[in-house]
């Protein structure tokens, strides 16, 4: 009897539960689409983002993210250069630590 009661009364919930996630996803989009202003100014001002700006406040023209292929040997080396150059680094790279 009992467990009639709790797949009962857990399926309401999950029905509430979907119903309410429906109605957030159609208000988010309703306000998504809603402009916002005094009624004379219809576009959208969108504010950009404070990394895609120079030093003056203007965007930048430069590409954000420059990616080049190299081998895996080169990066290891690389890698090891800076950990060696780093403060606790190895002086030595043939020394071995424990």
């Amino acid at each position: 009897m009992f467990h009639l009661l709790y797949i009962f009364a857990f399926t309401i919930l999950a029905f509430l539960a979907v119903g309410n996630l429906i109605r957030s996803m159609m208000m988010l989009g309703i306000d998504s689409q809603r402009s916002y202003g005094n009624g004379r100014q219809n576009r959208r001002y969108v504010t950009p983002h404070p990394e895609l700006l120079d030093d003056a406040g203007n965007l930048s023209k430069e590409p954000y993210l420059v990616m080049r292929s190299i081998s895996v040997e080169d990066a290891r080396e690389r890698l090891d250069a800076l950990f060696n150059a780093s403060p606790g680094g190895q002086d030595d790279p043939s020394e071995e630590t424990r």
